[in-house]
């Protein structure tokens, strides 16, 4: 009987597990098409990155590390301190135009308000990367408060030195940020030597702009030397600007030697009446014409 019976209960496993078998494979093959047109339909963030295609909530890209960037501020009408300033307006876009010519991205704000100014040096510090150059360029009125030195806005109004403080803008935390973002070069350029227009308010008043402790890196010019005053000469551009754009645009010299040739240029032509002041704390050379900007250093002479 079990070998009469056997042959067909053999028969029915086998049909049995065919069909289980092809169930299997058939829900594994769903599963695989519906894996695969998932995938399909995602973005290829990479590929639209790689092909430059715009990234939904994306930022904007930023500059690239080491990209030199500046903020050029030329403020001349000051209402509550008589007639407008002769170089101001001039001085700044001069020197904005060198800038873009030797590849900075360069920000030019006039007679810019309290409010315009923070709005500039947020912006410009929000372009800063590790590694970028830095410049920081104001003509304008400057006013020394408690030993610092205060760039003073179009909408000032000072009558003490505390009335200084509250409304002008200092550089030293405008160079610490420069600093804690590892910006490389670092240049301020001070047209702000300028008799203090508000001193008869004060009981006691410091003259010029005194000395601003900067990071290392950094390389600064004033139109005068730290507690001296200079007045604007004659023409659409002071002797001074004139000059610096001339040295920056020259070749085969370092900023140093611009700044230091602009300094002794300035003073022959002044008979010394105008003396700019130079302070430097940098360790590498940096070039104005040079693209990167840095270059290795000169090894001395007879090594």
């Amino acid at each position: 009987m079990w070998k009469a019976v056997l042959p067909g209960m053999v028969a029915l496993v086998t049909v049995c597990l065919s069909l289980v078998s092809g169930e299997v494979i058939r829900r594994e093959t769903e599963h695989k098409q519906v894996v695969a047109f998932a995938q399909s339909s995602q973005p290829d963030w990479r590929s639209a990155a790689t092909q430059g295609a715009a990234i939904p909530g994306a930022d904007h890209a930023l500059p690239a590390p080491g990209r030199a960037v500046a903020l050029i501020i030329g403020n001349a009408a000051y209402p509550d301190a008589g007639s407008p300033l002769a170089h101001p307006i001039n001085n700044a876009r001069g020197l904005a135009e060198e800038l873009r010519q030797k590849g900075f991205d360069a920000e030019l704000g006039e007679n810019l308000t309290r409010h315009g100014m923070e709005r500039a040096i947020d912006a410009f510090l929000g372009k800063v990367q590790p590694g970028a150059t830095a410049l920081i360029f104001f003509s304008g009125f400057g006013i020394q408060a408690g030993r610092k030195t205060y760039m003073i806005p179009v909408n000032a109004q000072i009558w003490s030195e505390d009335d200084v403080r509250r409304n002008g803008m200092s550089l030293e935390p405008v160079l610490a940020e420069l600093e804690s973002k590892g910006a490389g070069a670092k240049f301020v350029i001070l047209d702000a030597s300028r008799r203090n227009p508000f001193e008869r308010r004060f009981r006691s008043a410091s003259a010029g702009l005194a000395a601003v402790h900067a990071p290392d890196e950094t390389l600064m010019m004033y139109a005068a030397a730290p507690g001296k005053v200079v007045n604007d000469n004659g023409g659409q551009q002071s002797l001074w600007m004139s000059e610096l754009i001339a040295q920056i645009g020259a070749g085969g010299q370092t900023a140093e030697e611009a700044f230091h040739h602009t300094r002794i240029a300035v003073s022959r032509s002044s008979h010394r009446e105008q003396v700019p002041w130079v302070s430097s704390t940098m360790v590498e050379d940096f070039y104005f014409t040079s693209p990167a900007g840095y270059a290795p250093s000169r090894q001395p002479p007879g090594s």
